[in-house]
């Protein structure tokens, strides 16, 4: 699993036969975890072709080509546009939907058809890609879906005419009956993809809705290798105007449901020690920043808004720490986490999550506190301001179950090229 593969040039020009073909539907976002990998096997792997169908951020685009990766956005053919024209109807349809059905008056059954309307939207996102992949590279090396729909797998199978390899970070949407009969109808797609879990919990979720899916736990998060250096952890300080004996920790991303700020919230109005806190992301509670504001012993440093790569370089620079604080039974993959690994900063996190406990217990650059006890966050932070913790080392990223970006393009090709992700195309098509 961790060896690699030696192409030829030809072989990694673009487009080429063997090219290793990458969808993300979510390119158009700037940074974050998905954006991250993209770029890493992109650069990893010179020849890539990346599909883009909603559109891509201008940085990543313009790293990649530099990378020697080309970049497709859009949809290319007239059933692939026409699919993914329905896909934006379908999508502003339900936009619409949950803005209407959002009070609780409505029944549950009825609040939640618009986000059954978003699975169908996303498949047909997923088809279009698909089929733009086996126009542009009908003799692609392997196709490889980055973030993909936890819904509906066999039917963007046989939309897109093309097996492929799915990674699925989350389930978050159940699925009414509507959807399960679509599902059901395009049941013998199902073996015509393989199915990457970045974490057990999430396999296991899956599994138990979908039984005929072939399923694998494989981290999404690559290691670049690009450490942060001591001069850019001083640069860092000085961007922020932090002094070098001050201590800081960084929140990092949204506050989306799964991520337990009232727990933040309460271990920072216990600190009796000043510290600095660096928070970036979109989707902040404005009521819960302008309280850290005024706490006596914060010093709140604000990045709103997606960051740039090399911005989120820089908080992380800045930082003495990463703070992960997320609700018990939360089994996903955290990119933060992660970061914290490659980037090589200490980390603090919750145990919401059992396995990822047990990975880092034993590491000292990691600090466990239970999840949802805001005086044992308090106390962790409070050691943090008295005594730096320890960075980790070369071999963190592994301890985590990370692979390098070279190692996981090699991986990502030879499962796509396998049969039932790759051999089975619809009979007829243009196959890679």
């Amino acid at each position: 699993m961790n060896s690699t593969t030696s192409e030829s040039s030809e072989l990694n020009a673009p487009g080429a036969k063997g090219a290793l073909v990458l969808v993300e539907p979510y390119a158009y976002r700037l940074g974050g975890h998905h954006q991250h990998a993209l770029l890493a096997l992109g650069r990893a792997h010179p020849g890539t072709v990346v599909i883009a169908p909603n559109g891509i951020a201008r940085q990543t685009a313009a790293a990649l080509r530099e990378a020697k990766a080309e970049v497709v956005t859009g949809a290319k053919g007239v059933h692939a546009r026409v699919m993914l024209r329905a896909a934006g109807l379908l999508a502003r349809l339900s936009f619409t939907g949950q803005r209407l059905l959002r009070s609780r008056r409505w029944p549950v059954a009825v609040r939640r058809c618009p986000h059954q309307i978003t699975l169908i939207a996303r498949c047909l996102v997923e088809a279009a890609a698909l089929r733009t992949a086996r126009r542009r590279c009908p003799e692609a090396g392997g196709v490889v879906i980055l973030s993909a729909s936890e819904a509906l797998h066999g039917a963007a199978a046989l939309l897109g005419g093309l097996g492929h390899v799915r990674f699925v970070h989350e389930v978050t949407t159940a699925e009414d009956a509507p959807v399960r009969l679509l599902g059901r109808a395009a049941r013998r797609g199902a073996r015509r993809v393989t199915v990457l879990c970045p974490t057990a919990a999430v396999r296991d979720q899956l599994t138990a809705r979908f039984s005929q899916l072939t399923c694998g736990v494989r981290a999404f998060a690559v290691d670049d290798g690009l450490r942060l250096t001591d001069r850019e952890r001083d640069g860092g300080r000085e961007a922020f105007g932090i002094p070098p004996s001050g201590a800081v920790v960084c929140l990092v991303g949204g506050w989306w449901p799964h991520k337990d700020i009232t727990v933040v919230d309460r271990a920072l109005a216990r600190l009796s020690e000043p510290l600095h806190v660096i928070v970036t992301g979109h989707l902040l509670d404005e009521e819960v920043l302008a309280r850290w504001q005024n706490l006596p012993n914060i010093r709140l440093h604000l990045e709103p808004g997606p960051l740039s790569e090399p911005v989120l370089r820089l908080v992380y620079a800045a930082a003495d720490a990463a703070l992960v604080a997320r609700h018990e039974g939360v089994g996903k993959e955290s990119g933060l986490v992660m970061d914290a690994a490659r980037y090589g900063l200490p980390l603090i996190v919750s145990d919401h999550d059992p396995h990822l406990t047990a990975q880092l217990k034993d590491q000292p650059w990691a600090r466990i506190f239970p999840a949802g006890d805001p005086a044992s966050l308090a106390r962790v932070l409070t050691d943090l301001v008295r005594r730096p913790f320890d960075l980790p080392g070369a071999g963190a990223p592994k301890a985590l179950g990370m692979w390098g970006a070279a190692e996981q393009a090699a991986f990502l090709t030879r499962t796509a090229r396998a049969p039932g992700a790759h051999g089975q195309n619809r009979k007829g098509g243009r196959g890679c």
